[in-house]
C-alpha cells in the first residue's frame, strides 16, 4: 500500500511549450497537494532532466515546435534501463492516443481537460509507478540478502568440510573448492582403486536425485592404503522444480576410520 505522503511527494515533470497550460497544471497539483513539481518548455532537456532526476511522472504535451511529443518518448526509453516510461500525454488530438501509448506512454488525457479526471489519472499512475519501484527495491533487498546467505553457507561449508561442490543437471561441475575431481570423481578422469559396490551406491544416490548424508566410501591409494571418505549432498530444483543439479560437502576420514579400527 502506498502512503498518501509518498504520492505527495512523488517527483513529477511538467513539459509543454505553452506558458499558459504550465501554470495552469503547477496550480492543479499545488492545490492537490503535490509539493516535487518541476517543469520546462524545452522539448529537448526532458531526457537530461529525467536522467538526473528519475521523475516518478511526466506530464507529456504531444504538440510541441523542434520536438513533438513522440520524440520525447523515443529519447526517454533511452533512459529507462526497464523501458518503464513514466508518461502521461496530454493531447488534443484524438487520433494521437493510439500511437502515443503504442509508443510507450503510461496513459492520456485530452485537451481542454477537466481538473478532476487529470488528478485521478496522475494519482492513479503515481500509485502504479510508486509500487513498481517499491517492488523493485524489496526484489533488490532480497536478492542481496540471498547472496549474503550463500557466501555464509558457503564458507562455512569451506571451514568444516574438505571441499565443497555444486553441479549441473548434466553432472559438470559449476562451483567447487578443494579436489573435488579427485576425491569425489566429478568433472575429471575418475580415479583408480574406488570400491565398486561402494561407488555404484554413491552414483545410484545421483542418478535418483536423492538426497545422502555422511556417506562413507572407501579407495585403493597408490601406495597400496585404503581411503575413507566421507560425503553430503542434496539434489537442487529452481522455483518450477525442475532439478538442476546436486551440492554437496566432503572431507577425508581416513584418520578416523583408523582410529576406531584399532584394537581395544
Amino acid at each position: 500500500m502506498i502512503e498518501s505522503s509518498e504520492i505527495a511527494a512523488a517527483g513529477i515533470l511538467i513539459v509543454d511549450d505553452q506558458e499558459a497550460n504550465v501554470m495552469l497544471l503547477e496550480q492543479m497539483l499545488a492545490n492537490a497537494g503535490y509539493t516535487n513539481v518541476s517543469s520546462t518548455m524545452d522539448p529537448f532537456a526532458v531526457s537530461d532532466l529525467h536522467r538526473t532526476r528519475h521523475y516518478d511522472l511526466i506530464l507529456l504535451d504531444l504538440q510541441m515546435p523542434g520536438m513533438d511529443g513522440f520524440a520525447v518518448l523515443e529519447a526517454l526509453k533511452e533512459v529507462e534501463p526497464d523501458s518503464y516510461v513514466p508518461v502521461l500525454v496530454v493531447t488534443a488530438q484524438p487520433g494521437h492516443k493510439l500511437r502515443a501509448l503504442q509508443a510507450g506512454a503510461r496513459d492520456f488525457v485530452s485537451k481542454p481537460f477537466e481538473l478532476i479526471e487529470v488528478e485521478t489519472r496522475i494519482r492513479n499512475m503515481l500509485e502504479v509507478r510508486l509500487l513498481h519501484r517499491n517492488l523493485e527495491k524489496m526484489v533488490e533487498e532480497r536478492t542481496a540478502q540471498l547472496r549474503a546467505s550463500e557466501a555464509r553457507f558457503q564458507r562455512f561449508a569451506e571451514l568444516s568440510t574438505d571441499w565443497y561442490w555444486e553441479q549441473d543437471a548434466e553432472g559438470e561441475l559449476t562451483n567447487w573448492s578443494g579436489p573435488v575431481a579427485d576425491m569425489v570423481g566429478i568433472g575429471g578422469t575418475e580415479t583408480d582403486g574406488w570400491d565398486v559396490e561402494e561407488r555404484a551406491l554413491l552414483q545410484s544416490n545421483i542418478a535418483e536425485r536423492k538426497p545422502f548424508l555422511d556417506f562413507v566410501y572407501s579407495r585403493a591409494t597408490a601406495a597400496g592404503a585404503v581411503q575413507y571418505l566421507q560425503v553430503s549432498g542434496e539434489p537442487m530444483f529452481d522455483e518450477a522444480s525442475r532439478f538442476i543439479g546436486y551440492r554437496g560437502v566432503g572431507r577425508d576420514v581416513t584418520a578416523m576410520a583408523a582410529m576406531f579400527a584399532r584394537p581395544a
